[in-house]
């Protein structure tokens, strides 16, 4: 979906992490964090702890230096995202 909305990014700006790899679950190059720089977790689980999903998002988000941004899912369901409420004000400007 970002390679979709920013043509100008490839595939080498944006990459998922490998299965059981530490840190943000999407790996950004320099250029694609000028454009959307957020520091992505996230889970794809029936019964999640909402609050240490975001313990995990913010830890990696603040070793990054982005946004933390949850995004999280369970089977046959929508996908939702979680933004700190400052974060959400920010992108309606």
């Amino acid at each position: 979906m970002l390679l979709d909305k920013y043509p100008h990014l490839t595939t080498n700006d944006v990459k998922p992490a490998i299965m059981g790899e530490s840190g943000v679950d999407v790996k950004l190059s320099e250029i694609a964090r000028r454009t959307f720089p957020y520091a992505i977790e996230c889970k794809n689980q029936e019964s999640l702890s909402i609050w240490s999903a975001l313990k995990q998002c913010e830890e990696n988000s603040h070793i990054e230096k982005l946004t933390p941004m949850l995004i999280f899912k369970r089977n046959h369901s929508h996908t939702y995202i979680v933004l700190k409420m400052d974060d959400f004000i920010k992108l309606l400007r």
